[in-house]
């Protein structure tokens, strides 16, 4: 068995130390979305597991959708682009590259790559005016080109759609039985918590209530919605009617390293496990 691809970007709030939390009891489902694609560790996974028969994978971030396009559809091209000299691992390379503009996708997509690589703690926060805004990130060897992991991200993207754009258009493409996650900007649990830096327009409490809008739209539907989120009130508030379970996870980012540790996160789910059980088992009896 080919091995599986891995997230190609460094993503705040990434989910791959949660993929058992959230994998398991998984209903059999039909196609799968993502509205707030990020690194896509789930996908990714589900992906290796031939559990998806298309996915349509969404993100507000159009440097992050762009890259994943190029990867799906010119994948040679820019390894080829980040093999170039410019690319170095140096203050002088990376504060040029960081100030630069390309204007072909391939261009753009290997300044995303290469300062999510680059770059203090592996962020990517911009300014109110969209600018990238993290300081060099002083890593001794950072893998910026993993021509391996490319190969198998294009791979994998093959016979899924990428868009980018608000959230709420995955009403537009979801069927009943369908399998939608969201793993959205987290509600603040402090003042001092509050990352919100993806893109130029922050997600705000009014955003987190138009996602909960939207989660109970599919759920009605007959789609299967999976959320995760921060262990908070609003959080709790939102979502409990669907009985949030409470897991924990590793903080993968702090400019402090005494603040890194396990903390409480929330996974919601909109169908009972034992359902969800049932119709794998009877998948996998009609498999025979």
């Amino acid at each position: 068995m080919p091995e599986e691809a891995r997230p190609f970007v460094k993503w705040a709030g990434g989910k791959r130390q949660l993929l058992d939390e959230l994998t398991k009891s998984l209903p059999y489902f039909e196609n799968y979305h993502e509205p707030f694609l990020g690194g896509g560790a789930l996908f990714f996974k589900l992906e290796a597991k031939g559990k998806i028969k298309k996915a349509y994978l969404n993100d507000s971030n159009p440097e992050l959708i762009n890259a994943y396009s190029v990867i799906k559809t010119d994948v040679f091209g820019l390894m080829a682009e980040l093999s170039s000299p410019a690319y170095a691992n140096n203050p002088a390379a990376y504060y040029k590259i960081r100030a630069s503009n390309p204007k072909s996708r391939i261009g753009k997509a290997a300044r995303f790559i290469y300062l999510n690589k680059t770059a203090f703690n592996g962020l990517y926060r911009v300014n109110s005016k969209g600018g990238f805004n993290v300081p060099f990130g002083k890593y001794s060897n950072p893998k910026i080109l993993d021509s391996e992991n490319l190969l198998r991200v294009h791979r994998a993207l093959q016979k899924d759609e990428l868009y980018c754009g608000d959230f709420t258009n995955s009403l537009k493409r979801t069927n009943r039985g369908d399998l939608v996650y969201f793993d959205p900007p987290y509600v603040p649990v402090s003042r001092t918590s509050n990352f919100t830096g993806y893109t130029k327009d922050s997600f705000s409490e009014k955003d987190q209530e138009r996602l909960m809008r939207v989660v109970k739209a599919l759920d009605s539907r007959g789609c299967f919605v999976l959320l995760s989120n921060s262990y908070s009130d609003l959080a709790f508030d939102l979502y409990s009617e669907f009985e949030p379970e409470v897991v924990y996870a590793n903080r993968a980012i702090n400019c402090k390293g005494d603040k890194r540790g396990k903390v409480r996160e929330l996974i919601i789910r909109n169908w009972e496990p034992q359902v969800a059980q049932r119709k794998l088992v009877e998948e996998i009896v009609a498999s025979y």
